[in-house]
């Protein structure tokens, strides 16, 4: 029996859940996810690149089959992934919508509008033969790129954060234009009639000239005129920097904001953390330091003292017990047990490839709770249930062997 879309295997809503997993958030170091964009980036670069390579006459003719045929491959590469994201979002919205809607709301999003654009007006080009829109529109999936670079998405957020304050420059520019160009217009327009007879053309001399281009095609030659002019000048000055500084801050800002969620959502994943209310969180947070290490790097090796524990911000790091090695990625922590006792590493850990790292030292901790009684009770307690319990090791963290270690050894707990 045939099978159609929304039967058998392709109704299977664990299918659709893992595809949108993959497509969305599947994206750590050496997962199908993150292959998957990588794959992705090159088609829009190789795409993009043969595009504008097509725009030369000389080359056009000489590899214009290449260029066509590498169009037309991310073309049909691009109109699977927009299929497979319509098809796999209805599996992750029918909990709290209905599968047309969720469809819709793909469909009609940014995102998913730069998806459709990537590949449907070069498909049309293609489809009446008009090379030169071919070429042009063939540039559209640049930006898909929007979709995998987390600076760009923040940058269009800051952006929209400032779209009022963005829009009041807009504003200000414009009656900076109007002023400049009246004032122009009544002193050179009896001088000057072809360049400045009329207001609109003399806004195109103060367009240039607040925006700091100047192309000298049009200038005053009048004293007052040239006067004028220099005000003009120092006005576009601020015209400029204003907006400039705007997007800056709010960029900045913006980058701060998903830092600190990244941090947060790693210090509450930490057991002993788990329980602590923002203000704990936020102070724990100031004593982080920031640590890059190289890949095959040791950031610490088994029989040391354990003084500080680790959060792996981006890159991957192998941790070699005696039994067995373990590897841990993004949003994994090391070394938790190191702020309850100064124990022995029961395991080396090396770095696998170049990795970002958020450091806790325990005497920076120890002096935070000795200035917040409730945290220290809170630690205290959670400490004692951890310590008593070394049989299920945390995951991600070393914690049991070093317990274990120090048991062994019969070393003190030391604050």
């Amino acid at each position: 029996m045939a099978r159609f879309p929304g039967r058998g295997a392709f109704s299977d809503p664990d299918l659709r859940e893992r595809l949108y997993e993959l497509l969305e958030h599947d994206h750590l170091p050496d997962s199908v996810g993150s292959r998957f964009v990588r794959l992705v980036v090159a088609i829009v670069v190789i795409d993009v690149l043969a595009m504008v390579l097509a725009s030369v006459p000389e080359l056009d003719a000489r590899f214009g089959g290449l260029f066509t045929a590498i169009e037309v491959a991310a073309m049909l590469a691009f109109a699977l992934e927009y299929a497979a994201r319509i098809w796999s979002v209805v599996g992750h919205s029918l909990r709290h919508t209905t599968p047309a809607r969720a469809q819709l709301e793909y469909m009609l999003s940014s995102l998913g509008i730069i998806d459709l654009m990537a590949f449907l007006p070069a498909a049309v080009a293609l489809a009446i033969g008009d090379r030169s829109a071919l070429v042009l529109l063939g540039l559209l999936p640049f930006l898909k790129l929007v979709r995998y670079s987390p600076a760009m998405r923040s940058l269009l957020s800051a952006i929209h954060s400032e779209r009022r304050t963005l829009f009041g420059c807009i504003v200000i520019l414009a009656g900076a234009v109007l002023l400049f160009a009246s004032l122009l217009y009544a002193i050179e327009r009896n001088v000057q009639p072809d360049k400045f007879g009329t207001i609109p053309q003399a806004m195109w001399w103060a367009i240039v000239t607040l925006g700091t281009v100047g192309y000298g095609d049009v200038v005053p030659v009048t004293p007052l005129g040239k006067l004028v002019s220099v005000f003009a000048i120092v006005s576009g000055l601020a015209m400029i920097a204003l907006p400039v500084a705007i997007i800056s801050r709010a960029f900045a800002d913006e980058v701060r904001r998903r830092d600190f969620v990244v941090t947060w959502g790693m210090l509450a994943r930490v057991p002993l953390f788990s329980r602590l209310g923002a203000v704990e969180i936020a102070d724990i947070m100031e004593l982080l330091r920031a640590q890059t290490i190289e890949a095959g790097e040791v950031l610490v090796r088994r029989g040391e003292a354990a003084s500080s524990m680790y959060f792996i911000t981006a890159g991957e790091v192998e941790i070699n017990l005696p039994n067995q090695r373990v590897r841990l990625s993004d949003g994994t922590f090391v070394g938790e047990i190191a702020l309850l006792r100064r124990t022995k590493r029961s395991g080396t850990v090396t770095a696998t490839r170049k990795t970002r790292l958020l450091v806790l030292d325990a005497q920076d901790f120890h002096a935070l709770i000795e200035r917040m009684p409730a945290l220290a009770a809170h630690v205290k307690q959670t400490a004692e249930a951890r310590l008593a319990d070394s049989a299920e090791p945390p995951k991600g963290d070393i914690a049991a062997g070093e317990i274990a270690l120090a048991t062994q050894e019969g070393q003190p707990a030391q604050e």
